[in-house]
């Protein structure tokens, strides 16, 4: 009798056609859920007579209560190496093998751009008047050329924008609380000399910071008010690195002129939550990582994640 595998929140619906599960064929019985199941009793019996999972990065949380719950679990895969919403610990401790995948820094940089020129040039704004008969040109855009991109975070995506502000004559600074000068002079930015420098002097400031206990809430009402009221923030790394109610009140005072966000506290967003409708918020549900390429790598190393468990010798285990 062949092993049950579930796909969870495959949204598009594209999880088996961006990689290759023939190899699986005669050992696994696979079946994809695209709908999100927000309530933990619908996805118990959603999954529970299966013995593998593949998730989607942080899509559904996968902690100890879940995992006493879907006793027939033996392997867990997740797209990407690190899953803050996975307990790989509980899992270890029940038996349950957890896998990860490659990634890559390169899509969510450009999401990150994305939004960063949706916003300095009003795109959505004037292309909805366009589209709906409205003014030509209403809009000023802001330059980027000689502006100043305050990076939060010179990881492997801080490091690719900074590149790329480079490249679009930017005045580039960084900041983050292990960040060296020599880092910053290997990349040909600036260092600040705090967070609270990098807020007030730069035109956008983009995060990159992996979210923990330490960087929870990391940019708050201080780091808000000390931008300028023609700055944008952008967030494409987590949400939680934002303190929600400041940013509320920042957009709807007018601290700020705007900002450009991918990630929310809950997701999907409710649909009345505010940010939806706020006039000067750029908002995309989740698309950092969402592209052909890496959903490729992300699926297609699940196939060999589980070719590999399946014969004994896992690879790619996350500690």
């Amino acid at each position: 009798m062949n092993l049950r595998c579930a796909v969870l929140d495959d949204y598009q619906g594209v999880a088996l056609t961006h990689a290759d599960w023939s190899p699986l064929a005669d050992r696994v019985d696979v079946r994809v859920l695209r709908e999100h199941l927000t309530d933990r009793d619908a996805l118990v019996a959603a999954v529970e007579d299966c013995e593998i999972l593949v998730v989607m990065r942080e899509r559904t949380p996968v902690d100890a209560a879940l995992l006493a719950r879907l006793p027939r679990l033996r392997l867990l895969v997740t797209s990407g190496m690190r899953n803050a919403s996975v307990d790989v610990a509980a899992a270890r401790a029940r038996g349950v093998t957890v896998c990860g995948t490659a990634s890559s820094p390169a899509p969510p940089t450009e999401l990150t751009w994305a939004l960063l020129l949706g916003l300095a040039r009003h795109v959505p704004a004037e292309a909805r008047a366009l589209r709906e008969g409205g003014p030509w040109q209403s809009t000023v855009g802001a330059d980027l050329a000689g502006r100043t991109l305050g990076l939060v975070g010179l990881g492997k995506i801080g490091a690719r924008m900074a590149a790329i502000g480079l490249a679009f004559g930017m005045d580039v600074r960084a900041w983050s609380p292990n960040l060296t000068e020599e880092r910053a002079d290997e990349h040909g930015v600036r260092l600040a000399k705090d967070k609270r420098e990098l807020f007030a002097d730069s035109d956008f400031v983009s995060l990159h910071m992996v979210l923990s206990e330490r960087t929870r809430g990391l940019v708050g009402e201080p780091e808000l008010r000390a931008m300028r009221p023609h700055a944008y923030l952008v967030n494409t790394s987590r949400a939680g690195l934002v303190d929600g109610g400041a940013l509320l009140r920042a957009l709807r005072e007018r601290w700020i002129a705007g900002a450009g966000l991918d990630v929310f506290e809950t997701e999907p967003l409710p649909v009345d939550d505010p940010l939806r409708s706020l006039p000067n918020v750029l908002a995309l549900p989740h698309l950092g990582y969402v592209t052909e390429g890496n959903y490729g790598r992300y699926f297609g190393q699940a196939v060999e994640d589980i070719q590999a468990y399946l014969d004994g010798a896992p690879v790619r285990e996350l500690a």
